[in-house]
C-alpha cells in the first residue's frame, strides 16, 4: 500500500491501530474519540479525528480537552489526514506546538519472511516478558500498572516476540493481528545487544507468525525522524500510507 489521501483507507487502520493498541478507556464525541491510559504512551492519551465532518469550533476545543486537564494531562491532538483541515488554524491561533510528526507505513507479507528459531512468540505477555520490557523501556513507575493493563487487553491472536541470549533478555516486540492485517508495536533491543541485526530477526519472525495466522499485510507507526528504524523497514517493504503529528497547547 503506498500513500494514500483515501479517508476509508485512512479510517480502516486508524481503527486497526487503535484496537491493536488499546486504550484503558475511550470516548467518542462530536466525531472525535478522546483515548485515556493515565498518561502511558502519547497514542493512548489522545484526541483523534473519526472523520474530516468531525466538529470543529473554540468550544469543542475546550470541551475536548477538559478531561485530560481535569486528570492533571497536557490534551495531546493526534492530527492524522482525517481531521477536519480548520482545525489546525484553531490550534494555531492559540499558540498550539507540533511535538512530533509520525507515519504509518504498511508492508504487504509473504511467505518468504521466516521465523528465526532464536526469536520466542508467546501467546501473552508472560510475567518474564512484562519484566524485561519495564526493565528496558522507558516506562516511568507511574505507569506500571497501565502498561500491563494496556498489554493485557491486546486482543488474541497477538505475539510476544524475545529473544534471550544466557537468560537475558536482547531483544522484544509486539504483534497484534485483526483479519488480514497484524500490527508491529514495541520494537525494543537492548543497548548491549544492538548492531546484532535483532531488530530484523524480532520483525521478521513475528511477519512469518502473522503469515501462518493469515495476515497478509502489517503496519507500524513510527516516528518521521527515527533513522534507526526507517530503513531497515523500508528494506522490508514498508511505505509510508499518511503521516501525522501531534499538536499540544503552548508551554504556560
Amino acid at each position: 500500500m503506498s500513500r494514500s489521501d483515501r479517508p476509508s483507507d485512512i479510517r480502516r487502520l486508524e481503527e486497526l491501530a487503535f484496537r491493536g493498541w488499546p486504550a484503558l478507556e475511550s470516548r467518542d464525541f462530536a466525531g472525535w474519540r478522546q483515548r485515556f491510559s493515565r498518561g502511558y504512551t502519547k497514542r493512548a492519551n489522545s484526541i483523534n479525528a473519526l472523520g474530516r465532518d468531525a466538529r470543529c469550533d473554540p468550544e469543542i476545543i475546550s470541551s475536548l480537552e477538559a478531561p485530560y486537564v481535569a486528570l492533571g494531562q497536557t490534551p495531546a491532538w493526534r492530527l492524522t489526514p482525517l481531521a477536519p483541515p480548520a482545525i489546525a488554524s484553531l490550534l494555531n491561533a492559540r499558540g498550539y506546538r507540533t511535538i512530533e510528526h509520525s507515519l504509518v507505513q504498511v508492508c504487504p507479507l509473504h511467505s518468504g519472511f521466516t521465523a528465526d528459531p532464536e526469536v520466542r512468540i508467546l501467546p501473552g505477555p508472560t510475567p518474564a516478558w512484562v519484566d524485561a520490557f519495564r526493565t528496558h523501556s522507558p516506562v516511568a513507575p507511574q505507569h506500571h500498572e497501565a502498561m500491563e493493563r494496556m498489554l493485557a487487553a491486546i486482543a488474541a491472536p497477538a505475539g510476544f516476540a524475545l529473544v534471550e541470549e544466557a537468560g537475558r533478555p536482547m531483544a522484544m516486540a509486539i504483534g497484534a493481528i485483526e483479519g488480514d492485517h497484524m500490527g508491529l508495536f514495541d520494537v525494543l533491543v537492548m543497548p548491549h545487544a544492538r548492531r546484532r541485526g535483532l531488530a530484523r530477526r524480532v520483525t521478521e519472525s513475528l511477519y512469518a507468525w502473522a503469515w501462518n495466522h493469515g495476515a497478509r499485510f502489517a503496519y507500524l507507526q513510527v516516528v518521521a525522524t527515527n533513522t534507526a528504524a526507517l530503513p531497515l523497514y523500508e528494506a522490508q517493504g514498508f511505505r509510508t500510507a499518511y503521516a501525522y503529528k501531534y499538536v499540544v497547547p503552548p508551554l504556560s
